[in-house]
């Protein structure tokens, strides 16, 4: 199924990136590895793609021509991010002084893997609010995937995660990070069997569904302006505030998922946050710093 979609592409010119529209097409079933279009808004980080070592350029020039960015030997005061190919990994490192750590995508250590052995299992909060409990294992279209951390935690639950991401960007870096978490004896199964990733236009993709296709639940987390520089917001999401800006269509996404999901939508906002659009939920799940708003579906 092809479906169209307005889309950006990033020309290489002397030391700068620009956008420029181009109406496409692509297919939700594509492999991530095929064309890649960029579809993030107009904006003015500039990014370019490097390799650690002479031995990967080949392959870092690869990933520059799919995402139609420049590649480059060595950084430049123009640039603002290097999409960076390591012996291990692909990061996205920000440059400049007070540039935040790399971002890059790990599921098999770190966070991730200690908080899918302790992090409260079906009794945490957003296990709840998606409605896992008992046998319960829900099918659910996680609409703003991002890094897929959430996604993550839901599919190591017992859910099967379909991802949409529009940035190809972070796309990218999640496929890296999907693609060495297949490797992982400890989890490979599991991911491979119950994550999916998609790049493209999350609004048009459940618009295109069949009734047959649709999702138990659609999952929302948008990106939000930053609200400060505190300690709340740390670096990582600061960097990707920079290179994505805030996602202004949240609204069109959660009237679009309402259509959607077959049983509820869960967005998940800063705890002291208003409901989107004023829209009040069925019911809300707290944690510390963060609240799910579930609609439920009659």
């Amino acid at each position: 199924m092809l479906i169209p979609h307005i889309a950006l592409k990033i020309l290489s010119e002397p030391a700068t990136a620009r956008l420029k529209f181009k109406k496409e097409y692509y297919n939700p079933q594509t492999a991530l590895g095929d064309e890649i279009i960029l579809t993030s808004i107009e904006r003015s980080s500039t990014v370019a793609v490097a390799a650690e070592t002479p031995a990967l350029r080949a392959e870092a020039k690869e990933i520059a021509a799919r995402l139609e960015l420049p590649f480059v030997a060595a950084p430049s005061p123009d640039l603002t991010f290097l999409l960076t190919l390591t012996p291990t990994r692909l990061e996205l490192r920000q440059t400049g002084s007070g540039a935040a750590g790399p971002v890059y995508v790990d599921f098999t250590g770190g966070a991730a893997s200690h908080r899918r052995r302790y992090g409260g299992g079906k009794n945490q909060p957003i296990a709840r609010a998606v409605g896992l409990k008992g046998g319960a294992a829900p099918s659910v279209l996680d609409a703003t995937a991002g890094l897929g951390r959430d996604a993550f935690v839901l599919a190591s639950l017992g859910c099967t995660v379909r991802m949409i991401e529009r940035s190809p960007i972070v796309a990218t870096l999640l496929q890296d990070g999907l693609r060495r978490a297949r490797q992982d004896p400890g989890i490979g199964a599991m991911v491979n069997e119950r994550m999916t990733l998609i790049t493209g236009n999350a609004v048009e993709h459940m618009r295109q569904l069949t009734h047959e296709q649709r999702p138990d639940v659609v999952y929302l987390d948008p990106m939000y302006p930053p609200r400060d520089k505190s300690a709340l917001v740390k670096k990582e999401m600061r960097a990707l505030q920079k290179l994505l800006g805030h996602d202004p269509d949240i609204a069109e996404l959660l009237d679009t998922a309402l259509h959607c999901a077959r049983k509820r939508i869960v967005v998940k906002r800063p705890r002291h946050a208003p409901p989107i659009e004023g829209r009040a939920p069925s019911m809300a799940i707290e944690s510390e710093n963060t609240r799910f708003d579930v609609y439920l579906i009659f």
